[in-house]
């Protein structure tokens, strides 16, 4: 059997990329990353998606994306955006 490991954000992009994979058959390993960000939804619904698609194996691997600068993805100092803005 052929295996796929699947870079799985919880998102609607790496969810379908996970569900072609086990559609053609593929053994299915999930790989998220936990980058402390403010908000776990994203994982909480790669854990879900994981679970559903019966993936072998699902590794949740933590890191501290702020180590690299703020952003605010992760910095409860900076202001989300809202709103459709170009991207700079």
């Amino acid at each position: 059997m052929v295996k796929a490991v699947v870079l799985l954000s919880g998102g609607l992009d790496s969810s379908t990329v996970l569900f072609q994979a086990k559609a053609e058959g593929c053994r299915c390993y999930a790989l998220s990353f936990d980058y402390q960000q403010r908000h776990q939804r994203e994982l909480e619904s790669a854990t879900r998606i994981a679970q559903q698609v019966e993936v072998a194996e699902h590794q949740i691997v933590n890191f501290d994306l702020r180590r690299w600068g703020g952003s605010a993805l992760t910095d409860t100092q900076i202001e989300l955006p809202e709103g459709d803005r170009p991207i700079k």
